[in-house]
């Protein structure tokens, strides 16, 4: 039987009225988790494209990564808000705009052949209630390069720096270009890799591909249309606009403001996007990006979220009026309404097109309202606060599930926590397989077999039809392997391989020994594979593999280093002089924590629009353990004593797992 014939129609019928709605529909009974499945149904289906507004940055992240899950062939775009506040000193980062003017562009250019003629836009409500530049100056500020053309070098530097790229030595992050003899570096916005330009002379003779953490090509490509990186354009009729239209709010004395004074020299400014209005002749809405036949649904906690916005703006405007002396005339904010919308424009915004909104909960049924029957998946909370095994309860549940006619199916964040809670529920009774894709999860899962696979939701939903659990509905958390003692012995036995014949290892009950290598010992009928070590006067000991824990390298020089006795005491009185002399220093360690708890520090907090600017700008994934760490170091400058923490030394670093590159940074 083909696989289609297994697949369920989830969602298509309220797919059908939402496409054939002439007014503003209530989608209810939409969990969180279900509204990427909902949204890419929805953008396989609409004529143009669909459109998701999420109340915050997270929620956000969460249906763009979960959609192209649910639907490989769709073309995600994300469009996210400044990440620094009203009215800052403080531009947006570089990322964030490289982002911005991505999705623009994509919407200007329509689908690509990989989205199969199908986009989804997800936004934020923050992103929406900023003016944007217009789908003629998208278009306008695009630039070409392809081989063949004549560009000169001092010209594309100017050029790149109109366009908000900065110069830099190495290009590492987006919105950096370097230049290097005939070689020209750039990282474009809407583009995942470097792009490098060969030229022989003025003549570009290629384009190519790089990989900005290595450097390394990694591909070609016949031509490239250049975004700006910023969405200041410092071009010679915006600078001209800008110095008419300052003085002309702020009078003559504003003429020797800092930022007028960049800006009439061309020089870029931190926090010059603030004054984005004074550089364009308009500003227009995210929604003048869209096309009427647009499928936008917007979440219900949005709406609460444009609330809280709208004080957020005016609190920071009033902040910035009421500043006197120096601070007033080094800067002089715009009106309200120049950059942002006010509530009533929202409300215009929203009834130019057909907006649905969707909502978690139930709604009256009426002729305006769709119910798909999402609800939240079950919650292990109970189980975990009683300490009951979690994994059993999970699989006599999707046991109970298979029997009532339900698809079973549980989401990992990655193929290891995949493996790891497939076998784990297997071994509890719910024999659980793995999936590939969706689609190959809803087929093997029609005959009740549970089923694991990867998709990166915080939360799972459930319908008449299936259910689907994710790490966190079942664990509180994401799933996360401690380090173990085993651990020691898992890095032992992987040394293994480097010891030879004669080297030295420690035992932890009997000393130092002599490694002599792995033999089979006959235990009974069968066979093992043991350490074998040699003490002094010859001893021999063997420790079996599965016992290897006891057992570490000895770690300093071995010159002139003598043998502990099989059985012998000198070992046990190194052992216990060592221990003492750990109490000592546990008491003098005590003592001086004591004194430091009795001393004031001073209460450090990070500026949230500069910290997160410079988190932007790190351009690696942060482990969780390095999250953690860093959330711990915060709190301690914010608690007002001492800190006292260890720095991780050079030689430890190989230690510790290192951050991987983000394809986000």
């Amino acid at each position: 039987m083909p696989l289609a014939d297994h697949l369920p129609d989830l969602t298509m019928p309220d797919i059908a009225r939402i496409l054939s709605a002439t007014g503003p529909l209530t989608l209810s009974s939409l969990a969180r988790g279900a509204q990427p499945l909902v949204m890419s149904d929805l953008a396989r289906a609409a004529k143009t494209r669909a459109v998701f507004i999420a109340p915050d940055e997270a929620a956000m992240r969460n249906i763009s990564e979960a959609a192209s899950f649910f639907a490989p062939e769709i073309e995600v775009i994300e469009f996210p808000a400044w990440d620094c506040l009203p009215y800052d000193r403080a531009s947006p980062a570089l990322p964030v705009s490289a982002r911005r003017l991505a999705a623009l562009h994509r919407l200007q250019a329509g689908p690509t052949e990989r989205g199969g003629g199908s986009q989804l836009l997800v936004t934020t409500i923050n992103a929406v209630l900023q003016r944007v530049l217009s789908p003629f100056r998208i278009r306008e500020s695009v630039r070409e390069f392809r081989a063949g053309i004549e560009v000169g070098h001092q010209s594309l530097a100017a050029l790149l720096q109109r366009q908000g790229y900065s110069r830099s030595d190495t290009v590492v992050d987006h919105g950096e270009f370097a230049m290097r003899g005939s070689i020209v570096d750039i990282f474009p916005s809407g583009l995942e890799h470097g792009l490098r330009l060969d030229f022989f002379g003025d003549e570009i003779e290629s384009l190519r591909l790089f990989d900005p953490a290595t450097q390394m090509t990694v591909g070609t490509l016949d031509q490239h249309l250049l975004l700006p990186a910023s969405e200041a354009l410092l071009d010679d009729t915006s600078i001209k606009r800008f110095r008419s239209r300052y003085r002309e709010l702020f009078g003559a004395a504003a003429t020797q403001d800092p930022l007028y004074e960049a800006v009439s020299e061309g020089r870029r400014m931190a926090g010059m996007e603030h004054w984005l209005p004074l550089l364009e002749d308009r500003l227009v809405t995210l929604f003048d990006h869209l096309a009427q036949e647009d499928v936008v649904v917007i979440d219900a906690g949005a709406i609460g979220a444009a609330e809280e916005r709208f004080r957020d703006i005016t609190d920071y405007h009033q902040s910035r009026e009421n500043t006197t002396g120096q601070a007033a005339r080094s800067y002089r904010p715009l009106a309200q309404g120049e950059l942002y919308l006010d509530p009533s424009e929202l409300s215009q915004a929203l009834a130019s097109h057909c907006v649905h909104k969707a909502v978690i909960f139930t709604e009256p049924e009426s002729a305006d309202v769709i119910d798909f029957g999402f609800t939240s998946a079950r919650d292990f909370a109970p189980e975990r606060a009683r300490g009951d095994n979690v994994y059993e309860a999970v699989a006599g549940h999707h046991k109970a599930l298979g029997k009532a006619g339900k698809r079973p199916i549980v989401a990992a964040y990655s193929k290891g926590s995949r493996a790891r809670i497939a076998s784990i529920l297997s071994e509890a009774g719910a024999k659980t397989v793995l999936a590939d894709s969706w689609q190959e999860a809803l087929g093997i899962s029609a005959s009740g077999q549970s089923v694991a696979m990867v998709l990166p939701l915080d939360t799972g939903f459930a319908s008449d039809q299936l259910e689907l659990l994710t790490e966190q509905d079942v664990l509180g958390d994401r799933l996360v392997r401690r380090r173990k003692r085993r651990k020691d012995s898992d890095a032992f036995l992987a040394e293994l391989q480097a010891l030879g014949r004669g080297d030295l290892v420690v035992h932890v009950d009997h000393g130092i020994g002599k490694y002599l290598g792995l033999e089979p010992v006959a235990v009974g009928k069968s066979r093992h594979d043991c350490v074998c070590l040699e003490y002094r006067g010859g001893d021999k000991l063997y420790i079996p593999v599965e016992n290897i824990e006891v057992l570490s390298r000895y770690g300093s020089s071995e010159d002139a280093v003598t043998l502990d006795r099989l059985g012998g005491e000198a070992w046990q009185k190194r052992r216990a002089r060592l221990k003492e002399r750990i109490r000592e220093i546990a008491g003098e360690l005590m003592q001086v924590a004591a004194r430091r708890a009795l001393r004031k520090a001073p209460v450090l907090q990070a500026e949230e629009a500069g910290y997160n600017q410079f988190v932007e700008s790190f351009p690696w994934q942060e482990t969780e353990d390095q999250d953690r760490a860093i959330s711990e170091v915060l709190g301690d400058l914010e608690s007002g004593k001492p800190m006292d923490r260890l720095a991780m030394s050079a030689s430890a670093r190989p230690r510790w797992r290192c951050a991987r590159p983000s394809s986000r940074r």
